[in-house]
C-alpha cells in the first residue's frame, strides 16, 4: 500500500546538506555523459478502485499506475509508463528478480516517499525501505539505525527530481563481464571525482551522506552528467544485482557505491578498472585508487608505471596528479627511465601546479610547489652533460645545490649532496649478490691498470653494481671507474665514474652503476674496475662456478668466471679484486 504523507518530514540539516560550503561532493570538472537521457518520473499512488489515477504533483513527465494495462516499452531516454495491473501482478513475474525490478519507482508496496526538489518543480517519489536497507548499510542506518527516521516522507529540497529518478531508474540488462572500452580512460575522458576532495565515512549521519550522494547525482540534466548516470547503477544493483559499467561512469559509480556501502558494486568497478589499466591512464587511476583507498588497484597502477614509465609520464593525466601521488612515484626505486627525463616531466607537473594555484610560473614558484618532491629527484644518477644542460640551468636548484652536484660529478672524494644517489633499478624482486672468493688477504696495489674478470650466467639478469675490497690502512676514500664490457664486441654496456669510502675492514663496499646492465644467458662479459687509492685487501681461493639460489622460489642463477687476458692488474679466477657481483633476476 502506498505510504501517505501524514508522517513527519526529514531533511538535510543546515550546513551538511547539498550545497553546504566545504562539503564533499562531485568534482567541479565532471565530464559530460554519453547522452542526454531524460529521467523517468515518479509514480502516482495506485487507485483503490478502478478509475483514473490521481495526477502526480509537480510538472514534468509522470509515471502512472492504471489497472488492466501493461508496461509500455521504454524507448531510450523516455520515461516508462506503468500500465501493469496492481492485483496479482506477482503472477506475471516468475522470478524474485523480476518481482523486485517491478517495484522500481512504483507505489505498489511503497512505504516511504522522497520529496525531491523545490517549489513547482518538486516531485514525490516512491521507494521501499526493505529493498534499500538490504542492499546498503547507509540506507539501513537511515531506516533502522540508532538515528533512524520514522518519517514516511523524506525531504530533499536541494536535489533535482531528474537526478533522484536517475538514481532509482531500472536497468533491464544483465551484467556483462569484460566490457570493452568504447573510448579510453584518459585525460580527455577525465574522471569526475576531484582528487582533493576527501571521501566521506559512511558512518556519518545518514542524511548528510544521502544528501551528498544525491548532490553528486544532481548535476543538471542539461549537462548530461556522467555522475547522474553512474548513480543510477546503485539502486538497480540493490534491487537486482545487475549493473552496467562503462568508462564514462566507472569512477562515479565507484564513488557512489562507497558512499552507500555496497561492496559488491565496488568490486565490479575495481575489476573493470583493472582490466582496462594502461600506461596512458595509470596516473589518473592511481590518484583515484589512493583517493578511494583501493590499495590493490593502486599497486597495479604503480607496477604499470614501473614497466612503462616513459609512456606514463608523457600522458596528459600525469600533470593532473596531486603532490602526494607524485611523491609516492618518485620514491620508487623501480622506475624504468633516465633521471633527466623524469626531471623534465616533474618540471612540467610543477608548471601545471603553479597554474592550479594561480601562481606565476617562475623557477622560485616551481620549487615552492614541488616541495618535498624535489629532494626525490636523483640528480647524481645523471651524467654531467645531462645535468649541465638541464637542471643546472633550470633555476629550480639553488646555487649551493648546483655547485655541490658539479663537485660530485668531477672530484674525489665526492662531497655529500642532499639528493639520493641510489640507482633506480627498474626491477622488481629482491637484490641478489654472489661472492667468488672464500678467503681475504692483505695488500693489493694499484697503478692505473684495470682489474678485470670474465664471466657468464645461465639466465638473464640485470647487474646493478660490484662489491670491491677497500684499504688495509684504515678509513680511506677511493676513486673508481667500473664497467661491464661485452667481450666479443669489446663494447661497454654500462659504466660509472664514482668513488667509495671504506672503513679499513676486510668487508666489500658497494659501487653501483647509474642504470642496471642487462646480461644475457651464455654470453661472455668482462667486469672491470679501475681504482685510484692505497693498497687494499684482496680475495683468494677463488671459485670458477658460483650458484645463487633464491630463498623464496628456489630458482638458481649460475655464474661462471674465467681469466680475462691482457692487462688485468693480476686479477684472475684464483685471486684479486671484484669479489662480488650485485644483480637482480
Amino acid at each position: 500500500m502506498a505510504a501517505g504523507g501524514s508522517g513527519g518530514r526529514a531533511s538535510c540539516p543546515p550546513g551538511v546538506g547539498p550545497g553546504a560550503g566545504g562539503g564533499p561532493g562531485p568534482s567541479a570538472n565532471a565530464a559530460p555523459a554519453l547522452g542526454n537521457a531524460a529521467a523517468a518520473a515518479a509514480a502516482a499512488p495506485a487507485p483503490a478502485a478502478p478509475g483514473p489515477p490521481p495526477p502526480v504533483s509537480g510538472p514534468g513527465p509522470g509515471v502512472q499506475a492504471a489497472a488492466g494495462g501493461e508496461r509500455a516499452a521504454e524507448e531510450p531516454g523516455a520515461g516508462a509508463l506503468l500500465r501493469e495491473p496492481v492485483y496479482n501482478w506477482q503472477a506475471t513475474k516468475p522470478t524474485v528478480k523480476e518481482r523486485f525490478a517491478f517495484l522500481f519507482n512504483n507505489e505498489v508496496l511503497c512505504d516511504v516517499h522522497f520529496l525531491v526538489g523545490k517549489g513547482l518543480g518538486a516531485q514525490r517519489i516512491p521507494a521501499h525501505r526493505f529493498v534499500l536497507a538490504v542492499g546498503s548499510a547507509v540506507f539501513d542506518a537511515m531506516f533502522n539505525g540508532g538515528m533512524a527516521t520514522t518519517s514516511t516522507e523524506i525531504e530533499l529540497p536541494d536535489v533535482e527530481p531528474a537526478a533522484f529518478l536517475a538514481l532509482l531508474k531500472t536497468f533491464h540488462h544483465p551484467q556483462r563481464n569484460g566490457i570493452p572500452l568504447p573510448q579510453p580512460l584518459t585525460a580527455r575522458n577525465p574522471l569526475p571525482v576531484s582528487v582533493d576532495r576527501p571521501v566521506l565515512d559512511v558512518s556519518h549521519q545518514w542524511n548528510h551522506t544521502l544528501c551528498v550522494l544525491l548532490r553528486l547525482a544532481s548535476l543538471t540534466e542539461h549537462r548530461g552528467s556522467k555522475s547522474t548516470y553512474a548513480a543510477a547503477c546503485v539502486s538497480p544493483f540493490l534491487y537486482s544485482d545487475e549493473v552496467q559499467i562503462g568508462p564514462e561512469t566507472v569512477m562515479t559509480t565507484l564513488y557512489t557505491a562507497k558512499k552507500y556501502a555496497v561492496p559488491a558494486l565496488e568490486a565490479h568497478c575495481v575489476e573493470f578498472l583493472k582490466k582496462n589499466l594502461r600506461a596512458d591512464n595509470a596516473f589518473m587511476l592511481l590518484t583515484q585508487a589512493r583517493l578511494f583507498d583501493e590499495p590493490q588497484l593502486a599497486s597495479l597502477c604503480l607496477e604499470n608505471i614501473d614497466k612503462n614509465t616513459a609512456d606514463a609520464i608523457t600522458a596528459e593525466g600525469f600533470t593532473d596528479i596531486d603532490l602526494d601521488t607524485l611523491v609516492a612515484v618518485l620514491e620508487r626505486d623501480t622506475l624504468g627511465i633516465r633521471e633527466v627525463r623524469l626531471f623534465n616531466a616533474v618540471v612540467r607537473w610543477s608548471e601545471a601546479e603553479c597554474q592550479r594555484q594561480q601562481l606565476q610560473v617562475t623557477p622560485e614558484n616551481k620549487r615552492k610547489v614541488l616541495g618535498k618532491a624535489l629532494a626525490l629527484i636523483r640528480f647524481p644518477l645523471m651524467t654531467i652533460e645531462e645535468f649541465a644542460a638541464g637542471p643546472a640551468q633550470s633555476g629550480i636548484l639553488v646555487d649551493r645545490e648546483v655547485v655541490s652536484l658539479f663537485l660530485h660529478f668531477t672530484v674525489n672524494p665526492k662531497p655529500r649532496v642532499d639528493f639520493i644517489d641510489r640507482p633506480r633499478c627498474c626491477l622488481r624482486g629482491k637484490e641478489c649478490s654472489v661472492n667468488r672468493f672464500q678467503q681475504v688477504e692483505s695488500r693489493w696495489g694499484y697503478s692505473g691498470t684495470s682489474d678485470r674478470i670474465r664471466f657468464s650466467v645461465n639466465k638473464r639478469i640485470f647487474v646493478v653494481g660490484f662489491g670491491l675490497y677497500g684499504s688495509i690502512h684504515g678509513p680511506t676514500d677511493y676513486q673508481v671507474n667500473i664497467q661491464i664490457i661485452h667481450t666479443d664486441s669489446n663494447t661497454a654496456l654500462g659504466q660509472n665514474d664514482t668513488g667509495f669510502s671504506c672503513d679499513g675492514s676486510a668487508s666489500t663496499f658497494r659501487v653501483m652503476f647509474k642504470e642496471p646492465v642487462e646480461v644475457l644467458p651464455n654470453v661472455n662479459y668482462t667486469a672491470c674496475a679501475t681504482l685510484k687509492g692505497p693498497d687494499s685487501h684482496y680475495g683468494t681461493k677463488g671459485l670458477r662456478k658460483v650458484t645463487h639460489e633464491s630463498p623464496t622460489t628456489g630458482a638458481k642463477t649460475c655464474f661462471t668466471f674465467c681469466y680475462a687476458a691482457g692487462n688485468n692488474n693480476g686479477t684472475s679466477v684464483e685471486d684479486g679484486q671484484i669479489p662480488e657481483v650485485i644483480f637482480y633476476t
